[in-house]
């Protein structure tokens, strides 16, 4: 038995991109750092959370690419000569991708007590019923 894909059903015209956005998602290999909380703040809104604390505003990078929500932190190194003898706060980079369905929008992003807010927000879908004519061959 083969395994069907969405691109080839044959009831499933076009979502040849939806399969490559699952794909790209699945490989995109995050790991557990920095947490995250996603969660709907209306019908047709959410806010992604991220835990960064420790990162200033500058060490935070928030991009859009190919429908792909891209937030990347990278902190500056301690050249201050400072001598841990534990060192259990993460000073790493990281990169968090989370895949935009169309018609979703990134829009403000707001530091507040250690954690990084993006809202997103969705544009109700236009309902169009198209009338096909017939003409005669």
């Amino acid at each position: 038995m083969s395994k069907m894909s969405l691109g080839s059903h044959p009831y499933l015209l076009g979502f040849e991109q939806l399969e490559r956005l699952l794909e790209r998602s699945a490989k995109s290999g995050n790991e557990g750092y920095p947490p995250f909380n996603i969660e709907q703040t209306s019908e047709n809104s959410y806010r992604i959370t991220l835990a960064v604390a420790g990162f200033a505003e500058n060490e935070l990078a928030i991009t859009v690419e190919d429908r792909q929500l891209v937030i990347r932190g990278r902190q500056g190194e301690d050249g201050d000569g400072r001598i841990f003898l534990h060192r259990g706060i993460a000073a790493r980079q990281f990169q968090r991708s989370f895949v935009l369905a169309e018609g979703v929008e990134v829009g403000e992003a707001m530091m507040e007590n250690g954690l990084l807010h993006v809202d997103l927000s969705r544009a109700e879908p236009e309902r169009v019923v198209q009338r096909i004519s017939i003409r005669k061959g």
